[in-house]
Parts: structure tokens; C-alpha cells; sequence
């Protein structure tokens, strides 16, 4: 691991570890680290001494590699005239982590956006997601993984399959009753009607969803093919909510993997994406009604 030195008031320079691959939220940190100081006019150069660092470490913060301290964050929020209390502790959060998460233990084998995506789920204060074409990952059965794993990850060998499996089934306890994370699904109808895994495994996964949408925290709800409002064929997306606005996270899922977006812009885009889909679904008691009907039908 590269290190660089860090002059620290009263004890000369002494070696501070620096990341070699940082995670995305660790990056999400030195990104929004830099937009406060270029918010207020500031270059890395000149913000750097204000807080007790150098330019070298400045840059390094701001792209992930290296860490904050709490104080010199808030010594930057004060010096940049952030008065948003809430960002800034939830900034100062993010920086006070400590140790790793379950998902470490699956790097190597399970690529760095899936890493990234159950992190983000984590540390989530709500979560929303539409899926036109497939039941939403968090809801998904065993039975329903492994046969959307072997068809999508056909060339993968059966043990590192298992491990997909795994993982994601890892991921879902965000939604039990111990975490209770708010959760939110509108599904297309489209989706509910795929037989993956055949016919059984179909209706035990709507007999899943059932059983989670009973949970106080989780609202499924579902566009039917007979509404006349929706048009939104590509707006598939998760939407994972921060401790603040400015935190929030938009992922999408692509055929190379899983893409973030966290732009201001792009975040506005989605939210409004996703309240226009919502305002085609059915509500959760005729959602559920909907999805018994649809596994008898199967």
C-alpha cells in the first residue's frame, strides 16, 4: 500500500496509509469534499492549509484514496461557509466509519459495482425501485436467483454462481424486521408473469413477495398492463436514499454490470422518473390482489 507523509501540528511528519482501491462511497466522500470547497471558489492548493494539509493530501482525500478527519471536515465546511448541518454530519459520518462490511468478504469474486450496491443499500434511510422486466433483486427467491444466475452467467462455474446467490441472499436482510429499512417496489406486471425457474418456482415467488409486502416497512405495488398512463418501458432503476438529499444514489443495471449516478441533475431526473411511474401503479391492497390473481393464472 503507497503511503505519503502528512505534517501533523507538534509531531513532525508521520506516514498515513493510503488506499489503493477505494470504494465507491469512499470516492462518494472526496467527491462531495470537493464540490463543498469548489461551491465556495476555493482550489484544492488553496483550501488545503486552511485545514492543516497539503495540496498532495487535499487530492488525495478528494478522489477517495486517502481519509478525512472529522475535524477537518467541519473546519472546511466552516472555511467554505457550509451552514447545512445535517450534510455535514452526515459527511462526518461517512468519514468516522470504521472497520469493513459483510461485503468485503465477497471481493474478488463478486465485481466492485455489486460490492458497491450492497454498501449503498446499508447505509440506505429508504430505498426505492421500479423493475419492468424482473423481480427486484431484494425480493427475489433462491430458486429464482440461481435460475436467472444460470442463464445470465452461463459460462460461470457453478460454485461462483452459489457464491452470486449468496451474496444477494445476504443482501436481502436489509429488509428483515431487525434492519427494517423502508422499502419500496412498483413492479410491472410483465415481471410478475415470467415463469423463471418454471411454474412452481414462479408462484413461490409470488408467494414471497406476498408474504414481504406485509412487512410495515415494504410497499409493493404493481403497474397492471391494462393501465393507460404508462409509457416507461426503460426507466427500470433503484433509487437508495442518504441521511441528507445530497447523498442519494441512483443505480441501473446494465449488461456489464451495475452504472451510479449521483449528480444533482441526474438525481432530480429519477425522482421524477420515479413518481411518474408511481402514479400508474395500482395501491398495495389491489397490488396484492393483482399478484394472487396472477399466481393462480400460472
Amino acid at each position: 500500500m503507497a503511503r505519503i507523509l502528512v505534517q501533523q501540528k507538534g509531531q513532525g511528519q508521520i506516514p498515513m496509509p493510503q488506499r489503493s482501491n477505494p470504494t465507491r462511497r469512499q470516492e462518494r466522500l472526496g467527491a462531495e469534499i470537493r464540490k463543498m470547497r469548489e461551491r465556495a471558489g476555493l482550489t484544492a492548493r488553496a483550501a488545503a492549509p486552511l485545514i492543516g494539509s497539503n495540496h498532495m493530501q487535499q487530492s488525495h482525500v478528494e478522489t477517495g484514496r486517502s481519509g478525512i478527519s472529522p475535524d477537518r471536515i467541519r473546519r472546511l465546511a466552516a472555511h467554505c461557509a457550509c451552514d447545512d448541518q445535517a450534510y455535514v454530519d452526515a459527511l462526518v459520518a461517512m468519514a468516522t466509519e470504521r472497520g469493513k462490511g459483510w461485503w468485503e468478504e465477497y471481493r474478488g469474486i463478486i465485481p466492485p459495482s455489486g460490492l458497491d450496491l450492497a454498501e449503498a443499500e446499508y447505509h440506505a434511510v429508504r430505498i426505492q425501485t421500479f423493475e419492468m422486466a424482473h423481480i427486484p433483486g431484494l425480493l427475489q427467491t433462491e430458486d429464482h436467483m440461481r435460475a436467472a444466475f444460470r442463464y445470465g452467467l452461463l459460462t460461470w462455474p457453478l460454485q461462483e454462481q452459489d457464491a452470486f446467490v449468496t451474496f444477494r441472499s445476504h443482501r436481502q436482510q436489509i429488509l428483515s424486521e431487525e434492519r427494517a429499512t423502508p422499502y419500496e417496489a412498483v413492479i410491472h406486471e410483465a415481471a410478475l408473469r415470467l415463469r423463471v425457474g418454471g411454474r412452481k418456482a414462479a408462484q413461490a415467488q409470488l408467494e414471497r413477495i406476498l408474504a414481504i409486502s406485509e412487512l410495515n416497512h415494504v410497499t409493493v405495488r404493481v403497474v397492471p398492463f391494462d393501465s393507460e398512463d404508462f409509457a416507461g418501458a426503460g426507466y427500470s432503476m433503484l433509487y437508495i436514499h442518504g441521511p441528507v438529499p445530497q447523498l442519494d444514489t441512483v443505480q441501473i443495471d446494465t449488461g456489464h454490470g451495475g452504472d451510479f449516478f449521483d449528480a444533482e441533475s441526474r438525481l432530480k431526473e429519477y425522482r421524477q422518473r420515479y413518481e411518474r411511474v408511481s402514479t400508474t401503479a395500482l395501491p398495495p391492497d389491489a397490488s396484492r390482489d393483482l399478484i394472487t390473481r396472477i399466481a393462480h393464472e400460472l
